[in-house]
């Protein structure tokens, strides 16, 4: 047992189901017998008074420690004990209820025979509340002897005082908005609360008393200024944080402070409101108790928390840290059979523990071991399978194997291979005729019991899917569940990417987790690219080309694009045209004699998609003819300008984004001053012209509008350009893996390097993100020598002035990758490998021995690889 574990006195479970919260614990000699009593009020309506005797520590609850259990009929909000009956000093009990306040008698009967005592109840009196109470204090009001007043806020705000059987008057706090915890300080005479501006405000009773009756409040301004005082307040600070409870320690005359207990801290004050000081608590408290203290001058805090521990302080001292089985809403210290110092504790679920702080020590004694001999045989072969196991375990670097997270559910991804009859898109801003969808039907395998599956489909913008959310009932084993979904292109630009992720979450309980451990499957589906091209006419001359070369001979295209060529066309065998929904074109030539295809168009951009299409057709085409040494190459110039141009483009609309942002900024501090003064002139008594400020208030408004209208429409640029910038940086990508020959991995490195953000954002946006990918590659893998690995790269990223930077590292990366350089995340292949490698990033010229191959029905020829990026084709 441990040493700082709460020693269990006496406990027990009050009720099923019920609640309680702070006020629903009181301590105190309630039968005025000279013995504590422990009062619960539940909010099912319950009052029960408990006096433990048990006959050893740690031993349950018996049928006399229950001396009376009462259930009234509203719930119970707080219990209070004290000389509430005029005429007498003796204690009486105090309830409040939603609408009600009722103070007892509690009495009790010697038995004569072995059933005990009788204890019973007897209304003293009761007071109907026209008001919602939260909460109550009592005390010597105003200074009366022998006898206390109540005092219980509303909900809204209303503080209502009871000289015991009579009603004495309601004020409203000023500024109300959320009713805090509320207490009374005998010594200053006054009420200490906390308000919703996290403000600890105190109020003099005598100025409640003298302060607008709160009857009057519906009256006018001028009757209110009549009939009586304005309520101020007497002292208020700032403590930063809202209020758990509020309790007033005065154990002599000469000091009294204001402890206050916060979210995070709790406070000391002084009687003028004067922080005397504080301390920040490392776990979120739930309740707390300032007791005298045995050292002069201090004192001693009890401090229960939501991690199941009660801390003992001393000023700010931590004198003691225990653990309790649950989780504390209120404690209490308790004077019971002799034994002083008994720490009370409820919590919100019922569990009611008297404990004390001890030290007993464990009497747990180990059992001996049987000793016997050690057989090194046996441990070696066993080492030596052990050894073998996490060898093999090592081999992967996954989390899980991956048999074991496709054993448990699969989601399978099925695209139709032809578009929808009837199109289902919808709210489309693509200006065509028809704008067609594709059916994606999704089906999720589960083998294992899959609780709360929900199925996230996911698409590259502007690409779009009638529905992306779903969630399904619970799962049994080898059970299926089918979804089917339509995806289409929403916005007026073409994807960078055809590609689709199905992403299903669920849960699967375990034995020790019934609610079940989170786990996630995921399945990626490709798009046909007729979903947002369609065929069309070669044409004869475009602005951008590009020149793939393979190692074997050209595929006719009624093979590889049969749902784009039409088969009783022959000239289409060679030469094959592609028109994007947005109104782009694109053309594709084969090569009759060389090895080589070649894509041409307006757009660099626009290359791309038809460049991936190609290869991927290509490697399936071949792969079906169990050809494994295809390959494909690209043996031109990277089209840096043209790609430095389009990022030019998106940085300039992030620039005129800012712009807008701080000109909206000052027109709206322009607009708010001038709504300012307008309520000013309205509310002056004294009529003033208005000095055409009306007229200035409407101008800045309709300025507003228009420069809100002008950035949403720049947002929208702003996606297109970034959409765009994309589809260039992945053709740029692919130019160079296959002009370099990088692995899969060498790709994954590099598309992590240029595609960084899936969204680009004002605060983070692909330059600066970029830039530091490349710095780090061109001072790692990338570098020279070992003083540019031992720069440091700065670690706040930031928009930059301008691209300079940025095109600058571009091109020295592809100038080192051109040297030799090889990318790794391992900075010991820093060093560079003198390979020659043709190409970079200046004219690579083709060989001459290329004969030219005319379009059907043009002029156009193929032209070698220097006038590709310096000229334009001539029609």
């Amino acid at each position: 047992m441990s040493l700082f574990k709460a020693r269990d006195w006496w406990s027990t479970v009050l009720g099923e189901k019920e609640e309680f919260d702070q006020g629903c614990l009181c301590v105190a000699d309630v039968d005025n017998s000279g013995q504590d009593k422990i009062i619960v009020g539940s909010y099912m309506g319950y009052l029960r008074i408990f006096n433990p005797h048990p006959v050893k520590p740690g031993d349950g609850v018996q049928a006399e420690d229950l001396l009376l259990e009462v259930q009234l009929r509203d719930p119970i909000l707080q219990v209070e004990v004290g000389k509430f009956v005029s005429g007498t000093e003796v204690l009486h009990l105090a309830v409040l209820h939603c609408r009600k306040l009722c103070v007892y008698a509690v009495s009790g009967t010697l038995g004569n025979v072995e059933h005990g005592n009788q204890y019973q109840i007897k209304l003293m009196y009761e007071h109907n509340l026209q008001r919602t109470a939260c909460n109550m204090t009592y005390g010597p009001f105003g200074g009366v002897k022998g006898r206390d007043l109540i005092c219980i806020q509303s909900m809204d705000g209303m503080l209502m005082l009871f000289e015991q059987e009579s009603y004495a008057f309601g004020r409203f706090l000023p500024g109300f908005l959320l009713p805090g915890p509320l207490t009374y300080s005998s010594r200053t005479d006054s009420f200490i609360t906390v308000s919703s501006c996290r403000q600890v405000e105190s109020y003099k009773y005598q100025v409640l008393a003298f302060a607008t009756d709160a009857d009057e409040r519906q009256e006018t301004e001028q009757q209110k200024l009549s009939s009586g005082k304005r309520l101020v307040v007497d002292w208020v600070l700032n403590i930063g944080e809202q209020a758990l409870d509020i309790r007033v320690v005065s154990f002599n005359q000469a000091v009294s402070s204001v402890f206050v207990l916060g979210e995070r801290n709790f406070f000391c004050l002084k009687d003028n409101g004067q922080i005397r000081f504080m301390k920040k608590l490392d776990c979120s408290p739930s309740c707390f108790l300032p007791y005298c203290s045995v050292t002069e001058g201090t004192i001693n805090t009890l401090i229960g928390n939501h991690s199941n521990m009660l801390y003992v302080y001393q000023d700010v001292t931590l004198k003691w840290a225990t653990q309790l089985p649950h989780i504390p809403v209120s404690v209490k210290v308790a004077h019971l059979q002799d034994l002083r110092g008994v720490i009370v504790t409820l919590s919100d679920s019922g569990h009611l523990q008297c404990s004390y702080l001890g030290t007993d020590p464990s009497l747990f004694q180990a059992p001996k071991i049987e000793s016997r001999e050690i057989n090194y045989e046996e441990l070696d072969a066993e080492m030596k399978q052990l050894q073998k196991i996490i060898k093999e375990a090592t081999k992967s670097q996954d989390v899980l194997p991956k048999s074991e997270r496709q054993r448990d559910l699969i989601v399978i991804a099925e695209v139709s291979p032809e578009l929808d009859a009837e199109s289902q898109a919808i709210d489309s801003e693509v200006k065509s005729e028809a704008v067609p969808s594709v059916t994606v039907k999704i089906t999720i395998q589960s083998r294992v019991t899959a609780q709360k599956p929900k199925l996230a489909v996911c698409v590259q913008p502007p690409l779009a899917v009638t529905c992306d959310q779903f969630v399904f009932d619970d799962l049994e084993p080898d059970a299926s569940e089918t979804v089917v979904l339509s995806v289409f292109l929403k916005g007026n630009c073409p994807p960078s990417e055809l590609e689709g992720n199905g992403v299903v979450s669920y849960s699967t309980p375990t034995e020790l987790n019934p609610e079940g451990i989170l786990k996630v499957a995921q399945c990626k589906f490709r798009l046909p690219l007729r979903l947002i091209c369609s065929p069309a006419q070669p044409s004869k001359t475009a602005n951008h080309k590009l020149t793939i070369d393979t190692n074997k001979p050209p595929i006719s295209f009624l093979t590889i694009f049969p749902d784009f060529a039409d088969q009783s066309e022959d000239d289409q065998s060679n030469a094959l045209g592609f028109q994007f929904l947005t109104g782009s074109k694109i053309t594709l030539l084969a090569s009759k004699t060389s090895q080589r295809y070649r894509i041409q168009s307006d757009q660099l951009e626009d290359l791309w998609l038809i460049t991936k299409e190609l290869t991927l057709r290509l490697e399936e085409h071949f792969k079906k003819q169990n050809c494994k040494d295809f390959v494909c190459t690209f043996s031109g110039s990277i089209p840096l300008q043209e790609y430095f141009e389009l990022i030019d483009r998106h940085f300039e609309l992030r620039l005129n984004a800012e712009k807008f942002q701080e000109l909206l900024s000052e027109r709206a501090v322009q607009f708010r001053a001038i709504e300012r003064r307008l309520l000013t002139r309205f509310k002056d008594k004294t009529p003033a012209p208005l000095q055409h400020l009306d007229t200035l208030l409407e101008g800045t408004f309709r300025e507003v509008i228009a420069l809100a209208d002008a950035a949403e429409e720049n947002q929208a640029n702003v996606f297109q350009a970034f959409t765009k910038l994309k589809s260039a940086t992945h053709l740029v990508v692919m130019l160079i893996s296959l002009w370099q020959k990088l692995s899969t991995d060498q790709v994954a490195l590099l598309e992590a390097t240029f595609l960084p953000l899936a969204q680009d954002t004002q605060e983070l946006g692909w330059e600066e993100t970029v830039d530091a990918a490349i710095s780090y590659l061109l001072r790692t893998c990338l570098s020279k020598s070992p003083k540019e690995q031992a720069m440091t790269l700065t670690n706040q990223l930031c928009m930059p002035k301008d691209t300079s930077r940025l095109k600058k590292h571009i091109t020295l990366l592809c100038d080192r990758l051109a040297k030799g350089g090889r990318l790794s995340l391992s900075t010991e292949t820093a060093a560079q490998q003198t390979v020659v490698v043709p190409g970079g990033c200046t004219t690579i010229p083709e060989s001459d021995l290329e004969e030219g191959t005319s379009v059907p029905g043009t002029a156009a020829t193929f032209t070698n690889h220097k006038h590709i990026t310096k000229q334009k084709s001539k029609p």
